[in-house]
C-alpha cells in the first residue's frame, strides 16, 4: 500500500456543548480506528445574524422554536474547551482538528497550535476569512459543498495570493446536505477536481449520505482524506446526530477502507502471492487424449488439455502438434516435458 487514507471522525456540534460527552466522542472515534478527531470552533454571533433561518434539515431535528443563533450558541465551545480537547486527543492517540467558521474563531485556533485547520464549504466565498486562513501557510482543508469549478478555482487562488502554495491544500468533494442524497453525490468531481487543480495535496470527500458504502467507493477513486460526522447515539437531541455514524457503523467503515486500501496494490499485473499455489490445479496441461504408441504422430485425436497444470502448458499445442511421440504414454496421462526436446 503506497498511500493511507486519512480517516476524520467529524465530532463537529455532536458534543451538545458538553465538554464531558465531547471526550466520549475522542476516545471512541480512536477506538474505531479514526485518524483525527474534527470539532467545530465559533462564536455564533460572529456567524449568523439574529434573523438567521435554520437549514431544513435543522428545523427538522432540532424544531422552530429557537433561531440559528440560538441554537448555535447553544453548541458553542469555549477556547479553554478547545484545548483541554486537544489535550484529549493527544491522550487518546487521535489528532486533533477545528474548523473556524468566522475569523476570531481562526486566532483561537492559531492560539492552540494548530498545524492544519480546515475551511468549511460555507467559507469558500468569503474573501476577507479565506485571506486570513491563507496568510498563516498552514495546511489546509477546503470542503468544496455548494460550489462550481470557477468558486472553487477563485478559493484557491485567494489562499496562494494569501501565501498558502497549492501544495499544503487539500480539496474535499461535498455535497452540502443532511443526510445527502445519493443521486446528489457525483463522485467523478473528484477527478474533474484532480484534474482541474494539479498540484494540489491532494483531493478527498467529506460524506453526508446515510451508511458508509459512499465514502468507501470515495477511496477506491483516489480519495486520500475521508470525513464522516461521528456520533455516540444517533437520537441525541442536535443537528447533525441523524446524518451521523455510531461507534459501531465507523468502525466498520474504517475497516472497509483499510481493505480498499489494501486491495488497490500497485498495478503490476502478476499472480499474486496467494494464488501461486493454485496455478497447478486450476490451470491445464497437454494430456494423452488416448493411449499412445511411440513413433505416432501427435495430433488433435491423440491430445487433449486437462488439469492439473503441472505438464506442458496448452499454449504449446501448435508447437506439439505433429511431433513424433518417442515413447508410448498411456491414456489420461501428463504428456512429459521431456518431449519439447524432441523433434
Amino acid at each position: 500500500m503506497v498511500h493511507k487514507t486519512l480517516i476524520i471522525a467529524e465530532i463537529g456540534v455532536n458534543h451538545n456543548g458538553n465538554t464531558d460527552l465531547a471526550k466520549k466522542l475522542v476516545y471512541a472515534a480512536a477506538e474505531a480506528g479514526a485518524d483525527v478527531a474534527k470539532f467545530q470552533a465559533f462564536k455564533a454571533a460572529a456567524v449568523v445574524t439574529r434573523h438567521a433561518p435554520k437549514a431544513e434539515y435543522q428545523l427538522k431535528t432540532t424544531g422552530a422554536d429557537e433561531s440559528q443563533e440560538e441554537m448555535l450558541a447553544r453548541l458553542e465551545l469555549t477556547e479553554t474547551s478547545l484545548a483541554m480537547l486537544k489535550e484529549t486527543c493527544r491522550d487518546a492517540g487521535i489528532e486533533f482538528l477545528a474548523t473556524p467558521f468566522d475569523q476570531d474563531s481562526v486566532d483561537v485556533l492559531c492560539r492552540l497550535g494548530l498545524n492544519a485547520i480546515k475551511i468549511p464549504s460555507g467559507e469558500i466565498t468569503n474573501l476577507p476569512y479565506l485571506r486570513q486562513v491563507g496568510a498563516l501557510g498552514l495546511e489546509l482543508l477546503l470542503s468544496t459543498g455548494m460550489s462550481t469549478l470557477d468558486e472553487v478555482d477563485a478559493a484557491i487562488r485567494t489562499l496562494e495570493q494569501a501565501g498558502t502554495p497549492r501544495g499544503k491544500i487539500t480539496l474535499f468533494h461535498c455535497t452540502t446536505e443532511y443526510p445527502a442524497p445519493f443521486a446528489d453525490v457525483n463522485l467523478m468531481a473528484m477527478r474533474t477536481m484532480r484534474e482541474a487543480f494539479p498540484g494540489v495535496a491532494g483531493v478527498g470527500y467529506s460524506d453526508h449520505t446515510p451508511g458508509i458504502e459512499i465514502p468507501v467507493a470515495a477511496v477506491a477513486m483516489g480519495a486520500t482524506v475521508i470525513e464522516k460526522h461521528f456520533t455516540l447515539d444517533k437520537n441525541m437531541e442536535g443537528p447533525d446526530h441523524k446524518a451521523s455514524l455510531e461507534p459501531h457503523e465507523l468502525a466498520a467503515m474504517v475497516q472497509s477502507i483499510r481493505n480498499v486500501e489494501a486491495a488497490m496494490g500497485d498495478g503490476v499485473k502478476r499472480a499474486a502471492a496467494s494464488e501461486m499455489g493454485n496455478i497447478r490445479i486450476a490451470r491445464k496441461s497437454l494430456v494423452a487424449a488416448r493411449d499412445i504408441r511411440a513413433g505416432e504422430i501427435l495430433d488433435a485425436e491423440n491430445l487433449t488439455t486437462k488439469r492439473p497444470g503441472s505438464g506442458i502448458s496448452p499454449m504449446l499445442w501448435d508447437f506439439m502438434v505433429g511431433k513424433v511421440a518417442p515413447e508410448a504414454v498411456a491414456q489420461d496421462t501428463l504428456i512429459p516435458s521431456s518431449w519439447l526436446d524432441f523433434v
